[in-house]
């Protein structure tokens, strides 16, 4: 009964969606040569045979495959569909059943016309279809040296400063080389490493389905960029290799190899530095959120710290003190009928050290509370990580199985110094975890497609840390001297989940259905300890220990209606679940049992306004139950300050997110321009109550319902000047959040306002000059009704680069940057920073010479401050001070 109200409800939606867009259905086919090779971007046109007037159109896709809408109000049997390509002769068919496939094989054409090359300096873009090309070498500087420099000053694209790269104001999915998926969502890999010269085109995929088996079957939202290779590039290896010393004992080495060949494609390098660069951010995996969320597994977070420090609104390379090196290996084979291993691995080693201060105050009603803290860091990282993946994508095939593996270890040393106590802290963290990830579809005779899924994983992070001597002996000790406290925590984690799902295609909507069953099984196991001057073992207290159990067990099952249309694409997501919970640990006489049914609908809608434009729409309820680290009652010191434990209830959490937008374009003049509303309200049944004294802040859930909620609106803009050459992009957001904390028995309401503008320009001015400009004004306010805060910052961030190319072998580049902050009862806060780099290559050698100096004024200290809710921090870091380095660049 359930199943058939679910595709009633379905098909009704649909239905009214259908006659919203004024259609009646689809004719699909393929176009292929006579080969049987698909033809790519073939014109497909719907022709009224009354008056030979085109009335739909459509543009194959990279399977040869269209999709052409066919108006309700003309007979069917006064419509021709014609199809027409360069280098091919035009066929045309009527149509005789909109319910069949019309296919074409077309045949080369006797009389081709001669290739004609446009000569302009004006950059221009193509458009095809769903996708859209920027021509590197239009956008280019006599600077740029990866492919990463080119792309942030295309129009409409915008990266932030962890890579992460927008296309009109929407994250990118994946970034593809020559059509390939050589790193997954890693692009970072590619866009810090690539040489922009061997690049040919960006383009961006909108729409993009990488599966074959479910183009045109299934709604996709995505975006994508590929990046197309010069043919000269194939055929060869390629190098950037760059080696550099400098002042005070720095190095800078980048060694590495690339081949982009049609059935190989590698990048292949070993990098180091003690000059700031932060290695990590290549390794940052973009949509890792995406995937937890889809698979319904997230990973436990390392539950210890050593302190509560904020990383300071600054590019890392300004504040880093590191000695990093990585080394990193992607290859990618491919095999016949379209099979292909990829390979990705990489180690990477950093010794870092940090010193900062700072001083955090709590306003509370009738009182405030605050804590001042020095630390001298120290830190060393060992991250190894392998992934073996196997993939066959064929246009009724695909095969997917992906085998990882990461162990890392990294070591903490700390000497703090907190409201005048000095104490030691070492923290040893050790997560090691395994998946592997099976995905197989199918098309059958009947073009019904039929997938397995199977997903299965373990991971553990043993934390080992230890403060002292002393600390706090009136809470921990019974007031008497000790050596350290020592507290562990584990939580070995094995998952898996697995689903047999079926589509059915039609000329209307593709429906899915799906059933799978999960299992979630963790233990929490920690312990909090003192070692006494004796070396004696003993528990802080009786509730210092946690042996905590925990099974979760879902039954699933989905229904999904898909409208893969060209005006009009709709995806209604009706999935539903039965979870048991079973949790226990015999310390605490706990064993419960908890049984609930969820339904988590989600709907999407785009409608396309016009050929580059388009609406769309999102909404989904989504239910939440709490995690293991929810459950624990015994105590567990997170960091220094914070003592935190649970009750032996489960949170329970219902979560609406909506969200509509606008994206507009118009590629002829280079215009782009994106708004989006968005709101997400989450309701708890819990709530975590502190206690916030001079010197700890413990804490505990209660069951008391919980409330957040947020609203958001953001615009983008980006024109392209042909007058000018230059592009101009500015960006306004708002954003609201209403929150409730219970501190010291008191219930804090908060409402907090983050107001946000940008304005950035790129101006090429011939061959010599190039300029980059961008401002950044953030404006934050936290209010509540019921405690005094300091309620009010402002910050203005400012960076411009001045590039200078007097000859073809000589290029200097001055760059600045400018941090002001303001908060009402404190001094201003504004600090300078300058760099600057001349390169030049004797004539007939090989080789680049640059000189470059980092932090010219020699700032050695930074402050800033931050503001959460209630919370008020300043803080104070130390800075590396200025880096002269002498490179010397070549090409292999």
């Amino acid at each position: 009964m359930m199943s058939r109200y679910i595709q009633v409800s379905g098909l009704s939606l649909i239905a009214l969606l259908l006659s919203m867009a004024g259609l009646a259905q689809n004719i699909r086919g393929r176009v292929t040569d006579s080969t049987g090779k698909a033809v790519l971007f073939a014109s497909v046109n719907l022709i009224n045979s009354d008056n030979n007037r085109i009335i739909g159109y459509a543009v194959t896709d990279a399977g040869g495959a269209y999709t052409l809408p066919v108006p309700v109000n003309i007979p069917v049997s006064k419509l021709v569909i014609q199809v027409t390509s360069i280098g091919y002769k035009a066929v045309s068919r009527p149509i005789a059943d909109v319910h069949l496939a019309y296919d074409f094989i077309l045949s080369v054409a006797a009389n081709q016309l001669q290739s004609v090359e446009i000569k302009s300096s004006r950059p221009v873009l193509r458009t095809h279809g769903d996708t859209l090309s920027y021509k590197v070498a239009a956008f280019a500087g006599a600077q740029d040296l990866v492919i990463g420099d080119v792309i942030k000053k295309l129009p409409g694209i915008t990266v932030s400063s962890d890579g992460t790269i927008y296309y009109n104001n929407k994250p990118i999915s994946n970034l593809y080389i020559g059509g390939d998926n050589l790193l997954d969502d890693k692009y970072n890999i590619a866009t810090n490493t690539i040489p922009q010269g061997v690049v040919e085109q960006v383009q961006v995929i909108q729409n993009d389905q990488p599966v074959k088996v479910l183009r045109n079957k299934v709604m996709s939202d995505d975006v994508a960029l590929n990046l197309t290779i010069k043919k000269g590039a194939k055929m060869q290896m390629i190098g950037q290799e760059s080696v550099g010393a400098g002042l005070p004992r720095n190095y800078d080495v980048d060694l590495n190899t690339m081949l982009f060949k049609d059935n190989y494609k590698a990048i292949n390098y070993l990098k180091g530095n003690n000059t700031g660069s932060d290695l990590t951010q290549e390794l940052v995996a973009h949509n890792v959120s995406n995937h937890e969320q889809l698979i319904d597994n997230y990973m436990p977070a390392a539950l210890l710290s050593l302190g509560t420090v904020n990383n300071p609104a600054l590019s890392r390379s300004r504040y880093l003190f590191n000695q990093s090196g990585l080394l990193n290996l992607n290859n990618l084979f491919k095999f016949r009928h379209d099979i292909q291993i990829r390979v990705n691995a990489w180690y990477f080693h950093d010794n870092q050290r940090q010193e900062y201060s700072q001083l955090t105050t709590i306003f509370l009603p009738g009182d405030t509370i605050g804590y001042y803290e020095t630390q001298h860091n120290r830190s060393r990282t060992d991250l190894l990580h392998t992934q073996l993946t196997l993939n066959c994508n064929r246009d009724r095939y695909y095969l997917n199985d992906a085998l990882m593996l990461d162990n890392n270890r990294t070591a903490y040393y700390s000497n703090l110094n907190t409201n005048n106590t000095m104490v030691e802290q070492v923290l040893h963290d050790k997560p090691l975890s395994f998946s592997n990830e099976f995905n197989l579809i199918r098309t059958l005779k009947s073009n019904n497609i039929i997938q397995a899924y199977s997903y299965v994983s373990h991971s553990a992070e043993p934390e080992y840390r230890t403060i002292g001597p002393d600390y706090k002996p009136a809470i921990f000790n019974s007031n008497n001297q000790y050596g350290q406290l020592i507290q562990q925590v584990n939580i070995p984690t094995w998952f898996t989940t697995n689903y047999l799902s079926l589509k059915i295609p039609s000329n209307f909507i593709t429906q899915s259905f799906k059933a799978g069953f999960s299992v979630q099984s963790q233990k929490l196991g920690s312990a909090f300890n003192v070692a006494q001057v004796d070396n004696k073992i003993d528990p802080v207290s009786d509730s210092s220990m946690n042996n905590l159990s925990w099974t979760r067990t879902k039954v699933y099952a989905e229904a999904d209606y898909d409208l893969p249309g060209t005006i009009l694409q709709a995806n209604l997501s009706l999935p539903v679940n039965l979870q048991q919970l079973n949790y226990s640990d015999s310390r605490y006489t706990l064993n419960k049992q908890l049984t609930r049914i969820y339904c988590d609908p989600l709907l999407r809608i785009k409608y396309q306004v016009s050929a580059e434009n388009y609406l769309y729409l999102s909404y989904n309820y989504r239910n939440q139950l709490g995690t293991i680290e929810d459950l624990y009652q015994g105590y567990i010191l997170k960091d220094y300050l914070t003592l935190y434990a649970n009750s032996a209830e489960l949170i329970e959490k219902r979560n609406q997110k909506a969200s509509a937008g606008f994206s507009y374009r118009k590629s002829l003049i280079m215009l782009f321009a994106s708004l989006n509303v968005s709101y997400d309200h989450l309701v708890a049944d819990k709530i975590a109550s502190a206690i916030i004294t001079n010197s700890l802040q413990q804490q505990v859930m209660l069951p008391y319902p919980n409330a957040t909620g947020s609203w958001m609106v953001s615009g983008t803009a980006s024109k392209y000047s042909f007058t000018l050459k230059t592009t101009f992009s500015v960006g306004l957001q708002w954003q609201r959040t209403r929150s409730v904390q219970l501190q010291n028995d008191q219930l804090l309401p908060f409402n907090t306002i983050t107001k946000t503008g940008s304005f950035g320009t790129n101006i090429k001015a011939g061959e010599q000059v190039a300029i980059d400009y961008k401002a950044t004004f953030i404006q934050t306010a936290s209010h509540s009704a019921v405690a005094v805060s300091a309620n009010h910052i402002n910050q203005l961030q400012e960076q411009v680069s001045v590039e200078y190319n007097p000859l073809t072998n000589v290029q200097f580049r001055l760059s600045g940057q400018h941090y002001f902050t303001r908060q009402a009862g404190n001094s201003d806060l504004q600090y300078f920073f300058a760099d600057g780099s001349v390169k030049f290559r004797p004539n007939k050698w090989k080789v680049n010479f640059e000189l470059s100096a980092v932090n010219i004024l020699h700032v050695k200290a930074y402050r800033s401050f931050d503001l959460s809710a209630n919370m008020f921090t300043a803080s104070s870091y130390t800075l590396p001070g200025r880096i002269v380095l002498l490179k010397v660049m070549f090409k292999i």
